[in-house]
């Protein structure tokens, strides 16, 4: 685990606290059309507001690239933050640094919420600019990163602002490091599922090969190892940069491990109510494109699965956005239930698949940082995190 400052371990009753999360959250007609990230946060407010903090929310919102942008505004939000905290004065603030906005924090009463402006409507906070930085740390006495989604950016409100304040981590952001570090330092046997679209994941892919037992490798993914491998994919999924890589990775030695489709459901045109059929691996037509995993693939996936004791999943097995192309990722999904195993999912469109499946509940952790997820999956250095160990080694000696 990282050495850093815990919320749950110092002392914040009566301080003012800077509290990042991630609110970067799709608005459809400036309208919140999926609350579950802020939904995620109430914890930690409500723990805050017995601790009498004034508690001050940082996020970010789009990509307005360091111009004010209406629609970008978190107004929005801020209306579904009241729905959820009806008994809580929240005041949202038209925006995140200056004198006027600490005056009127500093004025405010205790256990007062107050929500910044977009932090991205200043350019300097993905510049990770260090007097931007300290503009935002000015209004606080302690910064909380609860935004481990954010994590993997080196921006202002995730790095140099913990040049200045004590700065600890948050529930969120504690939760995802504890499951995520278990897929790294995983109870053998460990098997990787990877799907997914292509294959740009060439790190996670190959600490995949490190730490597992066996990697099973659905999705459009495995057409790039097929072709390396001299087999011909018809009209799927693959490029040649793609079969490049893959005929790199199948010469390593761990590439022993991976497991291959025997199967797939192939279509005759890119349509949702394609005329299908199952063929085997290398019988795939020139006219044909697969589109999910065959019923010999999931039965040996199933066999692999059934021997784990650490289950790491990235990536659908097919082509989900279609109900007849989803069958083998319900299936390994609605397996797993049954494993009594560590199960952790998570990066790119992992957790949408599953939740959109209703999956959920049959994994230990199911992450939804995203690009976060997979940076710390690959084994990379996430900014925010080193930054957090850094100022645990900055204040430790003068805490509290």
């Amino acid at each position: 685990m990282m050495k850093a400052f815990s919320y749950s371990q110092f002392h914040l009753t009566n301080r003012t606290v800077l509290l990042r999360v991630d609110y970067n959250i799709p608005l459809i007609k400036n309208k919140v059309a999926d609350a579950s990230k802020i939904k995620t946060s109430i914890p930690i407010i409500k723990f805050l507001l017995t601790k009498k903090c004034k508690i001050i929310i940082a996020t970010h919102l789009g990509r307005p690239n360091g111009k004010i942008v209406n629609d970008l505004k978190l107004n929005a939000i801020s209306s579904i933050l009241k729905k959820l905290l009806p008994q809580e004065i929240i005041i949202k603030l038209n925006d995140c640094i200056g004198r006027d906005i600490k005056n009127k924090i500093e004025k405010a009463k205790n256990a007062r919420i107050f929500l910044l402006e977009n932090l991205r409507f200043y350019k300097e906070e993905e510049e990770n600019n260090p007097a931007f930085a300290h503009s935002l740390a000015n209004l606080a006495q302690i910064y909380i990163n609860d935004a481990f989604s954010n994590s993997h950016r080196a921006h202002a409100s995730m790095d140099a602002i913990t040049h200045f304040l004590p700065s600890l981590t948050g529930p969120q952001l504690e939760k995802e490091v504890f499951y995520l570090s278990k897929a790294l330092k995983p109870k053998k046997p460990a098997i990787w599922i990877m799907g997914g679209a292509k294959l740009d994941k060439v790190d996670l892919i190959n600490q995949a090969l490190k730490k597992s037992n066996k990697v099973l490798i659905g999705g459009a993914l495995a057409f790039p190892f097929l072709k390396a491998k001299g087999y011909k994919v018809g009209m799927s999924k693959s490029d040649s940069n793609s079969t490049e890589i893959a005929r790199k990775i199948l010469k390593k030695f761990s590439a022993r491990k991976l497991v291959l489709p025997l199967d797939f459901v192939v279509a005759d045109s890119f349509k949702p109510n394609a005329k299908t059929s199952i063929v085997d691996y290398n019988k795939i037509g020139l006219n044909q494109m697969a589109l999910d995993l065959g019923p010999k693939t999931i039965a040996l996936f199933k066999k692999h699965l059934q021997s784990a004791k650490t289950v790491v999943w990235n990536g659908p097995l097919g082509y989900c956005e279609w109900a007849k192309f989803a069958q083998s990722t319900k299936e390994i999904g609605r397996f797993l239930g049954n494993l009594e195993v560590i199960k952790i999912a998570g990066g790119g469109e992992t957790a949408e698949v599953i939740n959109k499946f209703y999956l959920s509940h049959n994994f230990t952790h199911v992450s939804t940082a995203g690009g976060a997820a997979l940076t710390f999956l690959s084994g990379k250095e996430l900014p925010a995190l080193k930054a957090l160990e850094k100022n645990y080694k900055q204040f430790s000696k003068r805490k509290n």
